[in-house]
């Protein structure tokens, strides 16, 4: 999988392509499609939501420039199998899911394949995670509309986010944070489930 649909599409940061050589991916997906778990195609993991392809997780993830004393918020656990890339690399990853049952199969999954330094809640993550902020990277795997102010305000100066913006057309949105501001740049076209909230969360 990595040296045919991650290092083969200029996925070079050696961090990140090992982190997914490691990363049992299969146990992050339902038994009835583990067939196909290493193939480069998004998933159906329940409740209406996919693991996303492997190449765009890859992709993602050598965009956020992770470094091992990185603090990492994700918004969006789905299975948790970003979360576990994430955790090969970076030293602490905190994790958002709004579906509890997600939540809940994120954790077991997580806990099975050994990761420790990952802790993953149920809640609204378009409210972020302010009791761990400032986060020195976040990155978000379903899309809104717009980019939440909360996630930006979280983000350590020095800090990057890679969020896919948009309803219909989606995009990869790099956010930047320095002393001096916030800078954006847009980079490739994707399509992932809406980012969703939910009254009262």
């Amino acid at each position: 999988m990595v040296d045919t649909q991650i290092r083969a599409r200029n996925v070079r940061n050696e961090a990140v392509l090992g982190a997914m050589e490691r990363v049992p991916r299969h146990l992050f997906v339902p038994e009835a499609v583990r067939a196909y778990a290493y193939e480069d195609r998004p998933l159906p993991i329940g409740q209406g939501q996919t693991i996303s392809q492997p190449y765009i997780v890859g992709y993602m993830t050598d965009t956020l420039q992770l470094q091992a004393a990185h603090k990492v918020l994700e918004i969006g656990t789905g299975s948790g199998y970003q979360a576990a890339v994430l955790a090969e690399i970076a030293k602490q990853v905190y994790s958002i899911e709004i579906v509890p049952e997600l939540a809940a199969g994120a954790r077991r999954a997580l806990e099975q394949a050994g990761y420790r330094n990952v802790e993953v809640r149920t809640g609204n993550g378009y409210l972020g995670w302010p009791e761990h902020a400032p986060f020195d990277r976040i990155i978000v795997t379903a899309a809104p509309p717009e980019i939440p102010q909360a996630l930006v305000d979280q983000l350590a100066v020095g800090g990057v986010m890679v969020v896919p913006v948009g309803t219909g057309y989606q995009e990869i949105v790099v956010i930047t944070k320095t002393a001096q501001g916030v800078t954006q740049r847009r980079t490739i076209a994707v399509q992932f489930v809406p980012m969703v909230q939910k009254p009262g969360m």
